[in-house]
């Protein structure tokens, strides 16, 4: 079994910042087909297929010469992450990565590598490879890029939305690959030589289609969509209301999160809420100021805004119980030859929306979760109440055109020469019948996402001046003031967006080589595939997302939609839940029997795997879940931190068999998604690479264990760091590396013979992560060393003088000297650090006398808060290199107290942890731009000199 360079080395920089770029990259790519939670980056998945394939060059070459051969593959890999280089399909970029597999493909054959010009034989040789199999294939990532690499792409999934996503991705648009439009519209303006690449004939057909979907949609509906002053309207925005408990008020009182309806500087907008006649009425003001008050409603509850009444969330959620929430316009958007124009409610517009009758409703309860689905608290029980009487007429009338959509397509299709095959397109159908329905496949994943954009949980956005998505997070949050779409407006939230948004991404699939989707359980994932495949995978992540429970959602408008087209897959009234794999308390019946399901569910998955994957490819699988727990130790009387989801995970893949080679921590969130914002929030998956366990690997004792700890891990440690993985992201790291000397013994036992578990690792890998970061800090200068012990006693609290100057003399310092060092201030007998805002901003590391690592960390975290990466690079320029690195080591140490204390409870070393974590990921990029400002000073320098 050759070392794939996946187990040796990696470009792990140049991956996650595409990896992270990629995350802010819309139209057109493919992850804007359709929602899905928790979606791993293209890059990623790219990366780590390639270099699984990929042998590593240290297996066949010489350690100079592999060196050398690595750097070249990972410029290629560089080249390949980059999705300006791999979004065609064609690209230089992907055939030169396809013949750097086909090379480690035919050395392992035994046959000639072919030329790197001979493109067929690259792609004959790749469909010797082994088949790419996603047991858990989700949004249909890891798929997707298989195929993209010229490789086979199975993919398997229990939840139907998901199976459906990945034949919309990887099964349909080979079929019909290459094909021009059959829309008459095009017919009678093209020539048949046109060429339409890929399935961008059946991009145009969607377009076309769903521009006559629209059309016939107005035709019938439009009337409920009035204009107001003869201007289009974008939105209607609504406040929830309930009667005030008052009985001498009863009110009507709205629940309003925000009166803003712009923040957009120069273009302010906001409501103002009047009480006239026992009654509130909503007017809307433009320009400078600001709304009289932000709210109604917070967590705590509400207030009355006729009599000043608190009203408890309990009376909110009763009235919703009772039926007797109602709504109210608040005001509305329409479009401008500027911009937006925010208008007052009017009573015409308000009494049309209330009295509209839907044709048909999605009347099926959604699960009762209330960590994920808190609607139904409020009485909104069922996906029909997420939705206005509006939003369900449209919704269904949309529904209603794709079979006559379909009908269109199929005869078009037959007039234009595609076969008449009554074959469906579920079994494998190419000709002009499966041909229309794949037209109404992508038609219908419009609707949803036209559900996602136009239901009452969508709340307007003051910045972007746009209507948010239903799902803003992995939950179905309840939404207090929200926005309703106009579906034929030409703003975010109107049906042509949704069919464009589909269109656009379904032109930039590969189409090839065909790919295959079924709906089945991990273990059953194998069966059908027809040779023992490469696996590469996303679980599921213990408790953290409830993918059946969300998919719910589209599920229901899918069933409905395409219930013809794949009878098997919609089968059921609701997604598949029993055998779903996660760890759900609500389903499950408790907190451990979840554990267990997961646990158990987990370990015959493993065992599965390893016997029937392929033995000479490595198992990758992604892991980006963060669950901590903090115990006391009896035995210790300590803190004991431990991860309940990795401890699980990891228990099931080392009790199966398997050994974990090697460890990538990978960039695979967005940098300013909202669950991140103001959040620690974990930012990176951990990928790690497997293999079977050598059946004559050695037993080991707790003692070997930790020495191999200390020997292995603080090495893996200083290569995160100084790769600038962020604080928040270290411990999460450290678990790879650390399971990698954990999982190659047989067993670690105790003195009394019994085996180490997970959970002990874990704790264990956490101790010398502790004793790595606690040597940096010996390093650094007394000053720092002083200010980090205070730190972790007071924060940026006060504490008394007498504890200051006994400390410092501890750290041989004297307080007086600190002070004057400028990192802290002593008054009244009391002593404070100083936050980074409160540094000054003409400072002058040259002329500084005390210079302290503490004193740059803040300067820095100051500068990226208020300036940005450009200013602290700067800074970073002008400091020796030994203060540089230990602000750079402080950060980690800070964090690591700082979010200690805040999971404690104390919630303002939480927001202090932000700081941190910023400046230690941002790290790395501040030495690059430092080390350019140094060049371009010296330069300037030398012209002076000449």
């Amino acid at each position: 079994m050759p070392k794939k360079l996946i187990e040796v080395a990696l470009p792990l920089e140049a991956i996650n910042k595409e990896a992270s770029r990629e995350k802010s990259i819309r139209h057109g790519h493919p992850s804007t087909l359709h929602l899905w939670w928790a979606r791993r980056p293209l890059a990623t998945a790219r990366a780590v297929l390639f270099a699984s394939l990929v042998d590593d060059p240290g297996e066949h070459l010489p350690e100079d010469q592999a060196a050398k051969e690595r750097e070249r593959l990972f410029a290629i890999l560089e080249k390949l992450v980059n999705w300006d280089e791999a979004k065609d399909p064609d690209s230089p970029t992907l055939w030169e990565a396809r013949h750097e597999m086909a090379k480690s493909l035919a050395r392992s054959l035994g046959k000639v590598p072919p030329p790197k010009e001979d493109r067929a034989a690259i792609q004959a040789l790749l469909q010797e490879a082994p088949p790419v199999l996603d047991p858990f294939a989700g949004g249909g990532t890891i798929p997707l890029e298989a195929q993209r690499l010229g490789l086979r792409a199975y993919a398997s999934d229990l939840n139907p939305v998901a199976v459906l996503l990945n034949k919309a991705l990887i099964e349909i648009p080979p079929r019909f690959a290459g094909l021009p439009p059959v829309n008459p519209e095009y017919r009678a303006k093209h020539q048949p030589t046109d060429r339409f690449p890929r399935a961008k004939g059946l991009a145009e057909d969607v377009r076309f289609y769903g521009r006559w979907m629209r059309e016939e949609a107005f035709r019938r509906i439009g009337a409920f969509y009035p204009a107001l002053n003869g201007k289009t309207v974008i939105a209607w925005l609504w406040a929830r209301t309930v009667a005030c408990p008052n009985p001498a008020c009863r009110a009507e009182a709205p629940l309003v999160r925000s009166f803003w309806l712009s923040k957009k500087r120069g273009k302010e907008a906001y409501v103002v809420p009047e009480v006239e006649r026992g009654g509130v009425v909503f007017r809307v003001k433009t320009g400078a100021g600001a709304p009289p008050l932000e709210g109604t409603v917070n967590r705590r509850g509400a207030r009355c805004l006729v009599c000043g009444t608190p009203i408890p969330l309990e009376h909110v959620r009763a009235e919703g119980r009772a039926g007797r929430m109602g709504a109210r316009l608040m005001a509305i958007v329409t479009e401008e030859a500027g911009g937006r124009g925010y208008h007052a409610p009017d009573p015409e517009h308000e009494a049309l929306a209330q009295n509209i009758l839907p044709t048909w409703k999605p009347d099926f309860e959604f699960a009762k979760n209330s960590r994920h689905m808190t609607p139904w608290v409020y009485g909104l029980e069922r996906f029909s109440d997420l939705f206005t009487p509006r939003q369900l007429l449209a919704l269904g009338t949309f529904s209603d055109l794709l079979e006559e959509a379909e009908e269109r397509a199929y005869q078009d299709a037959l007039r234009a020469g595609l076969p008449e095959d009554p074959t469906p397109l579920a079994q494998g159908g190419r000709g002009a019948r499966a041909y229309a329905q794949a037209v109404r496949v992508y038609l219908a994943l419009a609707v949803d996402r036209l559900a996602d954009r136009d239901s009452s949980l969508c709340s307007w956005d003051v910045s972007r001046q746009t209507i948010g998505h239903t799902f803003t997070r992995q939950a179905l949050p309840m939404v207090w003031d929200f926005a309703e779409a106009n579906p034929f407006s030409e703003s975010t939230g109107s049906w042509e967006g949704m069919v464009d948004w589909v269109a656009s991404a379904l032109e930039t699939l590969p189409a090839s080589p065909q790919g295959l989707a079924r709906q089945a359980n991990a273990l059953d994932s194998v069966n059908g595939v027809p040779s023992p495949p490469l696996i590469s995978t996303d679980p599921p992540y213990y408790d953290n997302v409830p993918y059946a429970d969300l998919s719910d959602f589209f599920y229901v408008w899918l069933r409905r939609n395409l219930k013809e087209v794949y009878p098997d897959l919609f089968r059921t009234l609701l997604t598949p839940k029993a055998e779903e794999l996660i760890a759900d308390p609500f389903r499950h019946g408790g907190k451990e029997e979840a554990r267990r399901h997961f646990e158990e569910g987990m370990r015959r998955v493993f065992r599965h795997l390893r016997e029937r994957a392929h033995p000479d490819y490595p198992l990758t699988l992604y892991y980006a879940f963060k669950q901590q727990e903090v115990e006391e130790d009896e035995e210790e009387g300590a803190e004991a931190v431990a991860s309940t989801g990795w401890e699980t995970f990891l228990q099931g893949l080392v009790e199966e068999g398997f050994q974990v080679v090697a460890t990538w921590p990978m960039r695979t969130e967005l940098q300013n998604r909202p669950r991140g914002q103001g959040s620690n929030a974990l930012a990176s998956s951990i990928v790690l690479v497997c293999r079977p366990r050598p059946k004559e690997a050695p037993l080991a004792t707790r003692q070997d264990f930790l020495r191999a700890l200390r020997a292995e891990l603080p090495q893996a440690l200083r290569d995160l760091t100084r790769g600038s993985i962020p604080p928040v992201d270290l411990a999460q790291s450290a678990i790879g590396p650390g399971m990698a000397v954990f999982s190659r013994y047989r067993a670690v036992v105790e003195p009394d013979g019994r085996p180490l578990s997970v959970r002990e690792a874990l704790a264990l890998i956490n101790q010398v992560l502790d004793e790595f970061l606690a040597e940096e800090e010996a390093e650094l200068d007394a000053p720092s060393r002083f200010a980090l012990a205070w730190y972790e006693q007071y924060g940026y609290g006060e504490g008394p003088f007498g504890d200051a100057e006994t400390l410092a003399k501890a750290k041989n310092v004297a307080v007086a000297a600190l002070e004057e060092g400028g990192i802290l201030l002593a008054r009244g007998g009391k002593v404070r650090l100083l936050r980074p805002e409160e540094y000054p901003e003409d400072w002058d590391p040259k002329a500084d006398r005390r210079l302290s690592a503490w004193e740059a960390a803040h300067h820095l975290i100051r500068l990226l808060e208020r300036a940005g990466e450009g200013a602290a690079a700067r800074l970073l320029a002008e400091l020796p290199p030994t203060l540089a690195e230990g602000a750079r080591a402080l950060a980690y140490r800070l964090y690591q107290i700082a979010e200690r204390k805040g999971r404690a409870g104390q919630g303002s070393y939480l927001v202090d942890a932000q700081g941190f974590n910023l400046l230690a990921a941002s790290y790395g990029h501040l030495v690059v731009e430092a080390a350019r400002a140094r060049g371009a000073v010296q330069e300037g320098l030398f012209r002076e000199a000449d």
